[in-house]
């Protein structure tokens, strides 16, 4: 690992298991919708996400996931690459799907606050991954170059996007 300049890490499954219904979510969002009286184009809850901006419901769809994420937060349990990432003797970031509060919020549950300079969530760039712009954007907060960064996370749309950002990549 010392390859690198710099190391960003994905926050869900990868640092900690943040403790969300994910279906309960996906529930909430449809009553959004159905509030709205607007018709999802499907149940998958980032799907939902990402066609709320084309019906004008973006601001509250991201609420409500938000709100889940920074419920869950607090309590959610450390994984072991959480460990790995008290090791580096590089500068370390975290870039996310999940929203930038709850990131934070459970990095200082988790005593890693002081140990990440830049925390990338959802909400922090106008793109989500698998696009590279949050990928990037934390990067270039930890002042290197792609090619010197490495992304360790815990799924496809990961490693889809440290391809996209022109980084290397590591599973959990």
């Amino acid at each position: 690992m010392t390859e690198y300049d710099a190391v960003v890490y994905d926050l869900d499954g990868t640092i900690v298991d943040l403790n969300v219904d994910w279906n309960a979510v996906a529930t909430d969002v449809l009553t959004v919708y159905d509030a709205a009286d607007v018709e999802p184009r499907g149940n998958d809850l980032w799907e939902l996400l990402l066609g709320a901006d084309e019906v004008g419901l973006a601001a509250a769809v991201e609420s409500v996931i938000a709100s889940h994420e920074r419920e869950g937060a607090p309590t959610s349990p450390r994984l072991r690459h959480a460990d790995e990432l008290l090791e580096r003797t590089v500068p370390v970031g975290v870039c996310s799907l999940n929203c930038e509060e709850a990131c934070r919020i459970a990095l200082e549950e988790q005593d890693l606050h002081d140990e990440v300079e830049t925390v990338v969530g959802r909400d922090t760039v106008e793109t989500q991954k698998p696009e590279p712009e949050p990928l990037l954007a934390a990067v270039d907060d930890l002042e290197t170059s792609p090619e010197r960064a490495l992304f360790v996370g815990d799924s496809p749309r990961d490693e889809l996007t440290a391809e996209r950002a022109g980084t290397a990549f590591e599973y959990v």
